[in-house]
């Protein structure tokens, strides 16, 4: 019996001690982080847009007549000059059409002078009262048909004679014309067959597009008399071209699907170092005068794709904020919306505070403005 109330004497007491273990932790003290001072400075940046680079003219080379290919006149690659012949397509068949059109004409011709004799004798007569009225009429009538007689030969043998001139195909515009899809011999169809491609490459166009909000500041940098020569600049990854562009021409409307709207830059190509089809990114210098606020980019903090930093309060307890953030400057950050000057903010340990806890600080020296990448 003492054995039994021993036992449940310890059982009650390992009972006491497992309650007093299940207690709460007392508060945990002040979470160490590191803080910095919002301020505001001048930041020069580059806003990047992928872009791709097209010519300011270009044209495919197509033949007007069905033919075999006689002649081309012109090396691959080579810079052309605008009436430049190009390719010739055989004439022969062409050219005797044009003959016999041309054999027509004179017929038609011909009976047209019979035609205006005749006339020209049934009047006299009619005067003198020697014929029959109804003759003079068909005389007339006579001598008309005869006219359009020959306006219909003449039209068909300009048509001719046009095909013998499309034989030869002649440079459209000056440029650079490219590899011949077409040699000696080669069957062409009109208006199917693709000889060749000519382009202009100097200067270079390079399209990109941006949102319909950015309209405005586009339409200043275009009328802006006084940008920076450097203001639009073009790169192919860590290489930037080594000459400045400017606006040629921002579309006529926005794309009602993405809500974009596509701006062309044109850029100095001397040394054709710019092809066609190339892809590059255009760097547009930010001419924005004001102070902006940058912050480190370490101490923000990102939940749903909203971001968000932590402001130190009274009694050094710190609130989450929302901010919108702008353009990333290497470890730094600009901030649109969200913080003002002289506010402190978490910059390290973010990762151990919550909203509402109490802080001990260390100082942070403010982020300093940024200077523009090359």
């Amino acid at each position: 019996m003492i054995k039994q109330i021993a036992i449940a004497f310890l059982i009650l007491a390992f009972t006491a001690c497992g309650k007093k273990t299940a207690q709460a932790p007392p508060p945990a003290g002040p979470v160490a982080v590191t803080t910095t001072v919002v301020t505001e400075s001048n930041a020069v940046y580059y806003d990047e847009y992928p872009a791709t680079l097209v010519p300011l003219n270009q044209s495919e080379i197509r033949p007007q007549v069905t033919g075999y290919i006689t002649g081309v006149h012109f090396t691959d690659g080579a810079k052309v000059s605008k009436g430049q012949k190009l390719y010739s397509i055989d004439q022969q068949l062409y050219q005797a059409n044009y003959q016999a059109a041309a054999a027509a004409v004179r017929v038609q011709q011909t009976q047209l002078a019979k035609a205006q004799k005749d006339a020209e004798r049934y009047r006299q007569l009619d005067k003198e009262d020697a014929i029959a009225k109804q003759q003079v009429d068909y005389a007339e009538a006579a001598l008309a048909a005869a006219k359009s007689q020959v306006s219909a030969a003449q039209a068909s043998a300009n048509a001719v004679r046009a095909n013998v001139r499309f034989a030869t195909i002649y440079a459209p515009f000056s440029g650079t014309i490219g590899i011949s899809q077409a040699r000696l011999g080669t069957s062409v169809v009109a208006g199917q067959s693709v000889l060749n491609t000519i382009s202009t490459d100097n200067p270079m166009s390079v399209d990109f597009t941006v949102d319909q909000k950015e309209i405005f500041r586009f339409t200043q940098l275009q009328t802006s008399k006084s940008l920076n020569d450097s203001t639009f600049s073009l790169a192919f990854g860590n290489d930037v071209y080594p000459f400045y562009g400017k606006i040629n021409i921002i579309d006529r409307a926005v794309d009602p699907q993405t809500g974009s709207i596509k701006v062309r830059l044109s850029f100095p190509n001397d040394k054709q170092m710019l092809k066609a089809g190339m892809s590059g990114t255009v760097r547009i210098l930010n001419n924005n005068t004001a102070t902006t606020v940058i912050i480190p980019h370490k101490a923000i903090t990102e939940q749903l794709g909203e971001f968000y930093v932590y402001v130190v309060g009274d009694s050094n307890k710190v609130t989450q904020r929302k901010l919108v953030l702008g353009k990333q400057l290497e470890s730094n950050i600009i901030v649109k919306v969200g913080l003002k000057p002289g506010e402190k903010i978490v910059v390290q340990g973010v990762q151990n505070l919550k909203e509402g806890a109490v802080i001990t600080t260390d100082t942070a020296q403010a982020p300093a403005a940024q200077p523009a990448k090359k």
